[in-house]
């Protein structure tokens, strides 16, 4: 990009872009610089699909998910995504005029299709958690791909509303096996896992080692729940709002074709999904709490902090209207 415009700043990329948005094809075809600008963009978005984790750029992810602490996978899946895609935001917003056979933004359509097939298949057939959640954002980086690139008001709303309820939902499904976790170290099991690695900074690894919690912890089990049904798109809870609003964003669009697989995948991932849910309420558990334990009690900012993430989530239908209204902001904000 630099060898062939010059420019290391933003805004004269942008300011170029918009330059060849006013011209005819023809125009743009023969001219070097715009052949070599859609290029280098391409490249570009290559690398930071790479970086959130998008098909076919996905393989690190179920693996370093799956390796590292706990409380790293939370920081990993939520925070560096998030930075991320509201910089590719701004880049789309500026440069998807720019016309071309091929331009950049159709990288991002096809990355956004097959992390839909790939985070839904691969999440099928994972019997660890982590993992598991490591295919589930890969699907859920497919919606929220679709949302950036048809680029219209409508699409940039629901973008920035499934980023609020993605990141919702994960921390609070983070957190709670974190806890979930460190409350089963007081507990003996049948089955022991004492031979998991580091388990201690990741107690939790297999999700059959959810079996049966509900009987030890009945209102963590359902915040659990409440999450992964939110991710999985089951209403009345904020995660399948935020998937109708990209869904009719992407119709509005014409992205019939993307629109009809978008909608399978959310179906065959519920599989998985529900899974997680069968163990923790209908698996019998195994678990005998140690002898002289008393009851493990969470403290009181973990307490609060899940109930209100829960909360949001589950109650979202009853006051939508902030919500809504903080990502109409900031959609207006960035496109006038």
């Amino acid at each position: 990009m630099y060898i062939n415009t010059g420019l290391t700043n933003l805004d004269g990329i942008y300011i170029l872009a918009s330059y060849f948005e006013n011209k005819d094809i023809e125009s743009i075809l023969t001219n070097t610089t715009g052949q070599y600008l859609n290029i280098a963009l391409i490249i570009l978005s290559i690398g930071y699909l790479f970086k959130v984790a998008s098909a076919p750029f996905h393989f690190w992810s179920p693996d370093v998910y799956d390796a590292i602490p706990t409380i790293v996978t939370t920081f990993v899946a939520i925070v560096a995504k998030i930075s991320i895609f509201i910089f590719l935001l701004e880049l789309v917003h500026y440069t998807s005029q720019f016309i071309f056979e091929f331009s950049w933004i159709n990288i991002l359509l096809i990355s956004s299709f097959l992390s839909l097939i790939i985070g839904t298949v691969g999440g099928l057939v994972q019997p660890r958690i982590k993992r598991l959640l490591a295919y589930s954002t890969i699907s859920h980086v497919g919606f929220i791909l679709l949302a950036l690139t048809i680029n219209s008001i409508e699409s940039i709303q629901a973008f920035i509303f499934y980023l609020m309820q993605y990141s919702i939902s994960n921390i609070n499904i983070f957190f709670i096996l974190i806890i979930i976790g460190y409350s089963l170290i007081y507990y003996n099991k049948i089955s022991t896992y004492n031979k998991l690695v580091d388990k201690y900074n990741s107690p939790i690894q297999l999700i059959s080692q959810l079996q049966g919690y509900y009987n030890i912890n009945p209102i963590l089990s359902l915040s659990l729940a409440i999450s992964i049904f939110s991710l999985a798109g089951i209403p009345p809870l904020i995660g399948f709002f935020a998937k109708q609003w990209v869904l009719l964003a992407a119709l509005q669009g014409g992205y019939y074709f993307i629109v009809l697989i978008a909608v399978l995948a959310s179906v065959v991932s519920a599989v998985y999904y529900l899974h997680i849910v069968k163990t923790i309420f209908f698996d019998e558990s195994e678990y005998v709490r140690k002898e002289g334990l008393e009851n493990v009690y969470l403290s009181s900012s973990l307490s609060l902090t899940i109930s209100v993430l829960t909360i949001i989530i589950l109650l979202f239908i009853l006051s939508p209207k902030e919500w809504l209204s903080i990502a109409s902001v900031l959609a207006l904000t960035l496109t006038i």
